[in-house]
């Protein structure tokens, strides 16, 4: 009789572990925003197939949202486009919007579905123009500078991403979506994800970033946060720049019925599965 590997034992161990994790998402929606070094580095792009794979075949229904912009930015200096940003948003004239929709509902998405495809899941690619899944309206702030295309969630239409889980398919989704004018939109995905979360009341919405979690004055992370509490780290000043406009997204999308959102590092391999199926966890988890 061979002895068995003490790796072996370690294995079993950790699935065991991680059983009650499973149990507590089967048949539950998780939404992740996929982005940041994550989606730009082939090993972790990798990786993340691989958890999205597992999620799915381990019970969980996985939506996934992702951006783009570092794609875009290339493709727009490729052309001989200039970008101009306003307010951390990239102002999209008729030629930009153009290039945004190629890069994101074409090469980025049909990428993405190729890395899960990879690893044995089943994904389709939309974007929020399929079945008139997001309608968006022009972004207008007062007083700011006129952005173009760039647009934000007004209604989400969930009966196409119905039919898809109903399918046992994973969907991978551009932010692209079309106004009631008839124009095409250029959306932030973590407002575009944050818009499609609570409407399908995700149990989690998994937002993947190039930090660990939400910082304190010190500069650690902060394990869990409620809503309250988020609110009051913008107003003291400790939440600031481009995090700001995230806890926005995660406030929207627990007061629409998702359960918990987590800001995570997607630079961490496996980040999803120690989020979801370890006590450990990989960022910050807000909460209502």
């Amino acid at each position: 009789m061979t002895e068995t590997p003490p790796t072996a034992h370690v294995r079993a161990e950790m699935l065991v572990q991680a059983l009650p994790h499973m149990q507590r998402y089967d048949q539950e929606i998780v939404l992740i925003k996929y982005g940041g070094h994550a989606m730009g580095d082939r090993s972790a792009a990798e990786d993340f197939a691989e958890d999205v794979v597992l999620l799915e075949q381990s019970g969980v229904k996985p939506i996934i949202v992702h951006g783009g912009g570092p794609q875009i930015g290339r493709m727009l200096d490729k052309l001989g486009i200039e970008s101009a940003f306003a307010d951390g948003l990239r102002i999209t004239d008729e030629a930009t919007v153009e290039v945004v929709e190629m890069v994101l509902a074409g090469s980025i998405n049909k990428q993405i579905v190729g890395w899960i495809g990879a690893e044995g899941g089943r994904a389709i690619g939309l974007c929020g123009k399929d079945g008139n899944m997001v309608m968006a309206r022009k972004v207008q702030r007062d007083g700011a500078a006129d952005l173009g295309f760039v647009g934000e969630p007004e209604v989400v239409d969930r009966t196409v991403l119905d039919a898809v889980l109903k399918a046992e398919l994973i969907p991978v989704i551009a932010p692209v979506a079309a106004g009631r004018d008839g124009h095409t939109y250029n959306v932030n995905a973590d407002t575009f994800a944050g818009a499609i979360a609570g409407a399908m009341a995700a149990k989690r919405f998994l937002l993947l970033t190039d930090v660990p979690g939400v910082l304190d004055k010190d500069r650690n992370p902060i394990p869990e946060l409620t809503v309250e509490q988020c609110r009051r780290l913008v107003a003291d000043g400790t939440i600031t720049g481009g995090m700001i406009p995230k806890i926005e997204t995660c406030i929207y999308a627990i007061e629409r019925g998702v359960e918990a959102v987590v800001i995570l590092d997607g630079k961490v391999p496996h980040a999803v599965l120690l989020e979801l199926y370890t006590t450990f966890g990989a960022g910050t988890l807000i909460r209502r």
